[in-house]
């Protein structure tokens, strides 16, 4: 029930917040620092199809999973004792989509346990690779709402313009070729509650030209391991609403944004 308000359950990578760009600006943006990943990644197909049911059952979503795996193991979220033919991968977020020339990918990042090559199952599909991700800096934008990619596109193409204003030096043509869409909820939580984020990764000279600039908006020490966001939680007052009162709630909200969304108009797209 939680998830259809956008409560977020799952872990995540843990990162560094070294700069949330908040002040006299048109898009808001956080500069971020991840350390090394492994994630499990898959190509769409030639006709568009996203391949997250394929990763879904790499982790063992959908019932057994399918990979190599050979060890009982316990997850956090929930615990889970896998069986001695294969092994069950808690799911994380985001699901990270991204553009690689005329190829789309889809990852699956792993938890954070699986910190070497050699703790990760082999998926049994060939379509799918485990890839290492270096340690990253850059740039984010959060956003509610539609995931569609006409959306996602004018989230990028935002955060991109603003990155420009705010004097960085980076070419529309490279944002617009390497942003990712990060997905943190399921198809069925209610838009306007939805976690969406677009990612560019940036040098260390356009980040260190932000903190230099941006020094007020500097955070010190924040560093994010799991999120748990929603506006609704137990302590808050659930059980006091209850089940009726959030549903209530989310139809109005959800009918809001979808006013709000036919009246906007994508002009940036179109020029």
């Amino acid at each position: 029930m939680s998830s259809i308000f956008g409560k977020q359950t799952v872990a995540e990578p843990p990162f560094d917040v070294l700069l949330q760009r908040r002040q006299a600006v048109d898009t808001t943006y956080d500069i971020r620092k991840y350390g090394k990943r492994f994630a499990a990644t898959c190509t769409y197909t030639e006709n568009g199809d996203a391949p997250f049911t394929t990763l879904a059952r790499y982790i063992g979503v959908f019932g057994q999973p399918q990979n190599e795996g050979d060890e009982k193991i316990s997850m956090t979220a929930p615990v889970i004792t896998a069986t001695s033919t294969s092994t069950k991968i808690d799911m994380t977020a985001p699901v990270v989509t991204e553009n690689r020339g005329d190829k789309k990918v889809m990852k699956f990042m792993l938890p954070r346990d699986y910190d070497e090559l050699s703790k990760i199952p082999k998926p049994l599909d060939p379509s799918i690779k485990i890839e290492e991700i270096p340690s990253q800096t850059g740039a984010i934008h959060r956003y509610n709402g539609a995931w569609d990619e006409t959306h996602n596109k004018e989230m990028a193409m935002d955060l991109g313009l603003q990155l420009q204003h705010d004097g960085v030096n980076i070419t529309q043509e490279y944002f617009m070729s390497n942003w990712q869409f990060w997905g943190y909820n399921p198809p069925f939580t209610i838009p306007y509650f939805r976690r969406n984020e677009v990612w560019v990764t940036l040098n260390e000279e356009q980040v260190d030209f932000l903190i230099e600039n941006y020094s007020s908006e500097i955070v010190d020490g924040m560093t994010m391991e799991v999120q748990h966001l929603s506006l609704f939680s137990v302590n808050s007052g659930f059980d006091a609403w209850g089940a009726g009162g959030l549903l209530l709630v989310g139809v109005v909200a959800f009918t809001l944004f979808v006013k709000s969304r036919r009246a906007q108009r994508y002009s940036r797209l179109q020029e």
